[in-house]
């Protein structure tokens, strides 16, 4: 592990031009997934002398449990294109470093970075051979019988809803009733309280909903502000996000660069359509060509919309009006889809205590959502 990480800061920059090239990430983006990809290196470096088993007592007298933590054996990682070197690291390195061997099935639109790259990292860094495959193919192809295969114990995925339910419903209904580890969709709300500092909000707002394009599971899916400082954030969002660039994602100073590919676009402009046509407010749009979208912002969005109630995954943004604080919470909790999500208050015992009632899997109180912690 510790050879993969020398890799890692040897071939950075190599490492980040692959993901601009094949992932069409900005500079900026790809830079913090290198580094997101080394730190989980790093830290499953030191897993092995972290894992603990127990000895416990029993209701039987004169008897002791002994509880043992052993490899599973084999793990199989499906993994997704938004960020894929990551993503698939994030369940590839722990594996390994506990003894386990580990086949990746990266994403269609990203084999290298999301799959032969760290095979090839691996290989230099001396793993044996055989205890990372790699197999490349379209999860429509090849997917369900990767996960139905008598060999992997466990499958981590990271993706769609639809496609996970899927995923779970063959490797937990199977012949083999395997482990699921499932990262899915998620529809984030990001919620301005009407004491929060508007200046910061925004901040984190532009860079919560706008990073990689807004292609990323815990992105902001959805802005939530009291309607009494409505109408001073959207002033302050609407003119800090007119000022990003987009453009060549490789050029540093970029700020929204490609979506990954025509599926993508296609499904951005039916929302685009949607939005208009169910009354959103237009407060900033501008042409598309080819794949880059430059930001879309719609005001006066309703829970009933399409931009509400869907995962949007690119670069649009619709803002909601609460009431109250009550109405705020309510908005926020309108989705099934609670994967992360984010508050802003003045008062940080008042955000907590609102975080608290928000129902998704994690909430941040004055910073933005797309942000994890690894909780062993």
């Amino acid at each position: 592990m510790l050879r993969v990480v020398s890799i890692f800061d040897e071939r950075k920059e190599e490492i980040i031009d692959w993901l601009i090239r094949e992932s069409g990430s900005t500079r900026l983006k790809a830079t913090i997934e290198w580094g997101s990809a080394r730190a989980i290196t790093l830290e499953a470096a030191s897993m092995p002398a972290r894992v603990q088993g127990a000895t416990m007592s029993s209701d039987i007298p004169g008897k002791e449990n002994f509880v043992y933590r052993q490899p599973l054996g084999v793990v199989g990682v499906i993994s997704p294109w938004n960020f894929p070197l990551h993503l698939s690291q994030r369940s590839v390195a722990p594996a390994i470093a506990l003894g386990n061997a580990v086949v990746i099935k990266p994403a269609s639109d990203t084999p290298i970075t999301g799959g032969l790259l760290l095979g090839r990292i691996f290989e230099e860094a001396g793993l044996p051979a055989g205890v990372l495959g790699v197999v490349i193919g379209p999860g429509s192809a090849i997917g369900d019988d990767f996960v139905a295969h008598s060999i992997p114990s466990l499958i981590s995925f990271t993706g769609s809803t639809p496609v996970g339910k899927n995923i779970g419903r063959i490797a937990t209904g199977g012949r083999y009733l395997k482990k699921v580890a499932l990262e899915l969709g998620g529809n984030s709300p990001f919620v301005v309280l009407d004491d929060a500092d508007v200046e910061q909000a925004v901040k984190a707002a532009v860079f919560g909903k706008f990073l990689h394009q807004g292609q990323i599971c815990m992105a902001i899916n959805r802005i939530i502000v009291d309607q009494r400082l409505y109408d001073r954030f959207v002033e302050a969002f609407v003119a800090h996000v007119s000022k990003l660039n987009v453009g060549d994602p490789s050029a540093i100073e970029t700020a929204i660069g490609p979506v990954i590919n025509k599926s993508q676009l296609e499904g951005l402009q039916q929302k685009i359509a949607k939005a208009k046509e169910q009354g959103a407010k237009v407060l900033l749009e501008g042409e598309i060509h080819g794949q880059m979208v430059p930001p879309h912002v719609f005001g006066d969005v309703t829970p009933d919309m399409q931009l509400s109630s869907d995962e949007v995954f690119g670069p649009l943004v619709g803002i909601q009006k609460a009431r109250n604080e009550r109405h705020a919470l309510e908005l926020a909790n309108g989705t099934e889809f609670g994967l992360s999500s984010a508050v802003f208050s003045g008062d940080l015992d008042r955000g907590l205590r609102f975080a608290r009632k928000i129902r998704t899997g994690m909430t941040h109180v004055n910073d933005m959502p797309v942000n994890t912690d690894q909780v062993l």
